[in-house]
């Protein structure tokens, strides 16, 4: 090959090189240029509580393993109960997200609510008998009176979890894993004795347990937000949950199919703990959510 050839492929190579470098230049521009994917914005504490209904259902029996936690109380109007240590016992709910007579939560919160899953264990401690006066939250129930309870036992302890390994993005997992809910027995049980139309929210039950009707009835417990020792909660986020109260009435409804699910723990200090499996059996209450003493969460 003589020289004028030689040459010649020496400069299509050096040509190629220098456009090749061109455009991985070109491309790893494009990449950092690339806008990132926008995060979900925060709920304000009052979008998330007044929309947060939960539909509880009874589950098959499981009994978690020997597992004892330490809770304090969140919300302001708590603050002075004790810190309390508690074991968890038998698993007797999973409550989830629904939507009532088709009304549609305000975004951002509704990213948020459908990713709510709370499953209830039995635990007993210290009465407190503590008197309070609660305010419906709902648009739909804001009419309704206000009722003087008094809170007496805990009861339950409701944790977060996922659904068949459906784990929400993680902007909305660092908000949802932190709400802890300890239940406790009030008296008097007054009775709300209203018809509603339910609708699941989360993305595992919206094609297989259909739109319902359901009557809602006696109030029979309160959970209020607690934390667990070892959970360290955002500020931001706390700022949220901290006002989360939700008062659970009984529910009666028709037949709903029976649904079997895998659970699996989401908050930190639960995490280690193995998955569950779960029949769902039946609607047995409604969690609605509520302000305590007039405290009622920003906006």
């Amino acid at each position: 090959m003589d020289r004028a050839v030689i040459g010649m492929h020496k400069r299509r190579k050096s040509m190629f090189r220098r456009v090749a470098s061109a455009t991985v230049a070109m491309l790893s521009v494009a990449f950092l240029a690339a806008p990132p994917v926008a995060a979900a914005t925060l709920p304000t504490p009052k979008d998330l509580t007044a929309y947060l209904d939960l539909e509880c259902f009874k589950t098959s029996q499981y009994q978690p393993p020997a597992t004892v936690l330490t809770l304090r109380h969140l919300n302001p109007v708590l603050s002075n109960l004790p810190i309390e240590t508690v074991t968890l016992g038998p698993r007797e709910q999973l409550c989830v997200p629904v939507a009532k007579n088709n009304q549609v939560p305000p975004s951002p919160a509704l990213d948020f609510l459908r990713f709510i899953d709370l499953s209830c264990y039995r635990i007993s401690g210290v009465t407190v008998n503590t008197g309070l006066v609660l305010s419906h939250l709902n648009p739909l129930f804001q009419t309704y009176p206000r009722t003087q309870i008094t809170m007496t036992s805990p009861q339950q302890l409701c944790v977060p979890v996922v659904k068949n390994n459906a784990v929400p993005p993680a902007d909305i997992l660092r908000l949802v894993r932190h709400i802890d809910l300890k239940c406790y027995g009030i008296t008097p049980n007054t009775s709300l004795n209203t018809q509603l139309g339910l609708r699941q929210l989360n993305p595992v039950l919206v094609p297989i347990i259909p739109n319902h009707a359901a009557v809602v009835g006696f109030a029979r417990q309160l959970c209020v937000p607690v934390q667990k020792a070892g959970d360290t909660i955002p500020a931001d986020v706390l700022n949220i949950i901290r006002w989360i109260d939700l008062e659970k009435f009984d529910l009666s409804v028709a037949a709903t199919p029976q649904v079997g699910l895998t659970l699996r723990h989401i908050n930190p200090v639960l995490a280690n703990l193995p998955a569950e499996q779960a029949v769902l059996t039946g609607a047995s209450q409604l969690a609605l959510p509520v302000a305590k003493n007039g405290a009622f969460p920003p906006g």
